[in-house]
């Protein structure tokens, strides 16, 4: 949580509940759960961390002056280098989205190329399970095992063309042309 609040912070300087709003609506019906206060302790820990300050608004919209959060150097460098990490063998597709999200919100990377590197990751994985039920006897409960991880990993890489299709056609509208 604490890299995809900070991606979203290098987009623009907000406060916690434009935050949630923000990462609600990426969300979508599985954002109604996050609250302002998990995204608070998040700014909270990122600020001891050194990798965000926070502000006053200037002017507020309404209501009393909300205090706003802004990446230091330090931040935007951290957010920098997990976009450039890759997903690992177990990543969520709910987390993965979100880098998507951050990676066009924030404008440091491109999402189409997250994409790619994360389908070049489950092929190879992919091809690995291929090799171990091959070397397996089909009706073994290792065997099985591999089949579902072998299945799981198509369902990604299926989901995986779904998010080239979206992004492709939000390239267009330019950098950062994508959702929240």
């Amino acid at each position: 949580m604490q890299d995809v609040v900070l991606a979203l912070l290098v987009k623009e300087p907000s406060h916690g509940y434009d935050l949630r709003r923000r990462l609600a609506e990426a969300l979508g019906p599985l954002g109604e759960t996050l609250n302002a206060g998990q995204i608070y302790v998040t700014l909270t820990r990122l600020e001891k961390a050194g990798l965000v300050v926070q502000d006053r608004e200037d002017v507020p919209v309404r209501g009393p002056r909300r205090k706003v959060y802004a990446p230091t150097a330090a931040g935007h460098e951290r957010v920098a280098a997990w976009l450039a990490e890759g997903a690992g063998p177990r990543a969520d597709v709910a987390e993965f989205h979100l880098k998507l999200v951050a990676a066009a919100e924030s404008g440091l990377a491109d999402p189409l190329a997250l994409v790619e590197a994360r389908r070049r990751e489950l092929m190879r994985g992919l091809a690995e399970t291929q090799r171990a039920v091959l070397a397996q006897d089909t009706d073994s409960e290792a065997g099985l095992l591999l089949e579902g991880i072998a299945l799981r990993l198509q369902a990604d890489l299926r989901w995986l063309e779904a998010c080239a299709r979206t992004w492709s056609a939000r390239a267009p509208r330019g950098k950062g042309g994508g959702a929240g």
